[in-house]
């Protein structure tokens, strides 16, 4: 029996065949299976994960089946295999979910290939203002991911590593991502808020304390000057209580402004006798 062949947008002359799910949306202007290269999808396609463990999944089914990733990548080896995590990207280009599902996908906080998996996908289909607001958040997600090297190798990256490469280069898992405006051009057409950043609420925190001790400080030097003003008026007062009483001579000559010689002589003029 004979069938038609469906043809993608770009002329590209393959058929999509049955297990491809046959009618895929445009994204981009493109069918989004193309947003993965000709090359890539033949490898894909022509693997053993792919027939044995991709024909047939649906948006809940391809889940369980990304819980079992243990690493991201795109191909490896002398012919280029590809890894699990770019199969079953492939197959969500092609289920295409809806956007519930797979911001789930990304903020699922139990699996870190699952959130890795949504994040490119998302990057790949999404609009720039959507990828900046979903994606940003996770420049604070320090969680381990193994990454399968070209040679086959593994090595260490980290969610916020993934999602910084996503964000800013055109190229991740060895496909080409769609072209994604600077987030200060955005910002300058008033398309996105102005980002903040944890390190500011850390920065504002510091600020507050300073300023605080600050505060405190000049609290204290104030309370230190009156305290010595304080002290120094005690003080003065208990000299004030310490010093002698003038003897009675000499008050009464000091009272009336004469020496004690000069009263002497005025009281021998009086018949009296003279002080001592």
């Amino acid at each position: 029996m004979e069938t038609d062949e469906i043809h993608n947008e770009e002329g590209d002359e393959s058929p999509l065949r049955e297990d491809d799910d046959s009618i895929v949306p445009i994204i981009h202007g493109t069918n989004a299976q193309n947003l993965v290269e000709k090359i890539l999808r033949n490898k894909i396609m022509s693997c053993t994960y792919w027939k044995e463990h991709c024909f047939g999944l649906t948006a809940d089914t391809l889940l369980d089946k990304a819980m079992e990733l243990q690493f991201v990548g795109g191909t490896f080896g002398g012919n280029r295999k590809p890894t699990d995590f770019i199969c079953l990207l492939y197959k969500l280009l092609q289920i295409t979910p809806e956007r519930d599902i797979i911001v789930q996908y990304i903020t699922n906080e139990h699996y870190k290939y699952v959130t890795a998996l949504g994040a490119i996908y998302f990057r790949l289909t999404a609009s720039p203002v959507d990828i900046y607001q979903l994606l940003e958040p996770y420049y604070n997600d320090r969680r381990k991911l193994r990454r399968r090297k070209t040679d086959g190798s593994f090595d260490i990256t980290h969610v916020d590593e993934f999602i910084e490469e996503l964000l800013g280069t055109d190229f991740s898992c060895d496909m080409v991502l769609p072209f994604l405006p600077k987030r200060h051009t955005l910002e300058e057409t008033e398309q996105i808020e102005p980002r903040k950043s944890k390190l500011d609420d850390v920065v504002d925190q510091v600020e507050a304390v300073e300023e605080e001790e600050k505060n405190n400080q000049e609290e204290n030097s104030t309370f230190k000057l009156k305290l010595k003003g304080s002290n120094k008026r005690k003080r003065n007062v208990e000299v004030e209580q310490n010093e002698p009483e003038p003897s009675r001579k000499e008050s009464r000559g000091n009272d009336e402004g004469l020496s004690i010689e000069e009263t002497n002589k005025i009281r021998i003029e009086l018949g009296l006798k003279p002080l001592k």
